[in-house]
């Protein structure tokens, strides 16, 4: 895709979070190893959950902020996922997995940080580190559970 407003951009990334959930949901049930599935539910759930927060974020802001021109990052830097689930983290091990969402996540992060130091109106840059601070905290909460039930 194209991103070439802010609303775009948030679409986008709700769009991510959704695949992403859709992929490890459907990842869960094809794993062999019980504590790997577990995860792979978890962070299904968490993914949907991050879409949610996302949508939010274009229902909260302006119009006119959501219709700001963003730069063409994207299509010089796409975000790497599997856009098609082909089982890819059904084959991985419960780190494997761990370390692909949370690199997933150090991806939306370093976009959203890029753009928000090309971000030239408030409105706009409220809004990049609105979703910034989101990422951030989602993320740091996700390793912290993550490392809870690794201990288990």
């Amino acid at each position: 895709m194209d991103i070439k407003s802010f609303g775009e951009l948030i679409e986008w990334t709700r769009d991510l979070h959704t695949h992403l959930a859709q992929c490890l949901g459907h990842c869960a049930t094809r794993h062999e190893e019980e504590r790997a599935g577990a995860l792979l539910e978890y962070l299904a759930s968490h993914e949907s959950e991050l879409a949610r927060i996302v949508e939010e974020f274009e229902g909260q802001s302006a119009s006119n902020t959501l219709e700001t021109r963003v730069y063409d990052y994207l299509r010089h830097n796409p975000i790497e996922t599997h856009r098609t689930c082909d089982e890819p983290y059904a084959k991985l091990d419960f780190q494997g997995i761990y370390r692909e969402v949370m690199d997933f996540h150090e991806q939306v992060m370093n976009l959203y940080k890029n753009l928000l130091g090309k971000a030239e109106i408030p409105e706009a840059r409220e809004l990049l580190e609105g979703l910034l601070e989101m990422e951030t905290n989602e993320s740091m909460r996700l390793a912290r559970q993550i490392g809870r039930m690794d201990d288990l």
